[in-house]
């Protein structure tokens, strides 16, 4: 365990220690069939929740993991180290649990909760479309309230787990407003494309999910109405620090693997790791690493202790995800030629990269709600100011 990591518990120090096991022993020989083949691991998916791994952030009396967000993303790293794919998709998991948690009646928690949170279903998030990904509120895709049930219809688009997922939680205009919905995936009229074809994270299935006369009743929806937006924005800073863990993890992946491979490989009489020039680059990328470590802990102490954390998950996912694109190319470096093929992970950490930077919102929106935070913070402090 890095020495930067200070446990709230025994506990949350006991469980890190034993994903890191989990996942060296059962997820790390999968991966490289996997993403070569773009097979889904839903298996893992199924093995993760029975471990308990999908429900951390929630409360025990649904089937939750009762721990503080700074465990749950710890272990979200963990997971990343060894598998970015399936630590996306636990992020995307748990961001898809978030609805009818946070925001659900008693018995909606009661119907969707357990199974969810046990693993045995699997969740998607439904809120980009093919022409409004970072601009929410220009969806188009509609539900309208006839009689007992509300009517979806539009297509949404980059769905992960689209077409593997048992349920979606999905955005829809309505009268007032955007409104939440929970549609699961066996509902008449929702259809998944093929999945597309990424250049990375090729085992996590992403695709446009279409809604045709999708029929819903009322009690499906989540909050009240035009809640949606509300819902699916404050779900996001917490999916923002899902995909910090993440990338975090990546770039620690990309680090080990560098920092083997310099202590192995010798030029001129001497392992690579003991030429300055070698040494310098691995000095940054271990300090880029524990940087995004500290981002993301920080925002996720503040979400724990009830603070409003929306600009520091913005920085943890800005600066995280900006890290991992810098340390998997320097990476691909240390290795030089063997770096660039497919006989060593880092060409596909690379790859795995690039995708972080832009969804759970792009890093220029990320730099747009730092700067809009900002800038309320200066007025704020003039008007003190003036009136003082």
């Amino acid at each position: 365990m890095p020495a930067d990591r200070v446990m709230p518990t025994a506990e949350a120090a006991d469980l890190i220690a034993l994903t890191r096991q989990l996942a060296h022993r059962e997820l790390a020989p999968q991966v490289v069939r996997h993403e070569a083949d773009e097979i889904f691991p839903r298996d893992t998916f199924r093995l993760l929740g029975r471990a308990g791994l999908l429900s951390l952030p929630y409360p025990g009396e649904y089937g939750g993991g009762d721990q503080p967000y700074e465990v749950y993303l710890q272990v979200l790293e963990e997971i990343a180290t060894v598998w970015a794919s399936v630590g996306v998709g636990v992020s995307v998991h748990v961001l898809s649990c978030f609805g009818p948690a946070e925001f659900g009646t008693p018995e909606q928690r009661e119907r969707w909760l357990p199974g969810l949170l046990g693993g045995e279903q699997l969740g998607a998030y439904c809120l980009s479309e093919p022409h409004a990904g970072s601009d929410p509120a220009a969806m188009r895709t509609r539900a309208v309230l006839r009689n007992d049930e509300y009517v979806l219809d539009g297509v949404k688009a980059w769905t992960t787990h689209g077409g593997q997922a048992d349920f979606y939680k999905v955005m829809a205009r309505t009268g007032t407003g955007i409104s939440c919905f929970l549609v699961p995936a066996n509902t008449p009229g929702l259809e998944s494309d093929p999945p597309e074809r990424k250049m990375g994270l090729t085992a996590s299935h992403t695709t446009s999910i279409r809604l045709t006369d999708v029929r819903v009743p009322v009690e499906n929806r989540v909050g009240a109405e035009g809640e949606g937006l509300k819902i699916a924005l404050k779900g996001l800073d917490s999916g923002r620090l899902g995909i910090a863990a993440v990338a975090t993890g990546l770039a620690q992946a990309a680090l080990d693997a560098a920092v083997a491979y310099a202590q192995e490989r010798e030029t001129f009489g001497r392992a690579i790791i003991d030429h300055q020039g070698l040494s310098f680059l691995l000095a940054d990328m271990a300090a880029a690493v524990e940087v995004s470590r500290a981002a993301y802990l920080s925002a996720a102490r503040r979400r724990d202790l009830g603070l409003p954390f929306t600009r520091q998950a913005s920085i943890a996912k800005l600066v995280a995800t900006d890290n991992a694109m810098r340390v998997t190319t320097d990476a691909v470096q240390v290795l030089g030629g063997v770096g660039y093929t497919r006989d060593f992970p880092l060409e596909r950490y690379l790859r795995e990269a690039k995708v972080m930077q832009i969804f759970e919102g792009t890093n220029q929106i990320q730099r747009m709600v730092i700067g809009r935070s900002l800038a309320k913070d200066t007025k704020g402090i003039i008007r003190t100011a003036e009136g003082s």
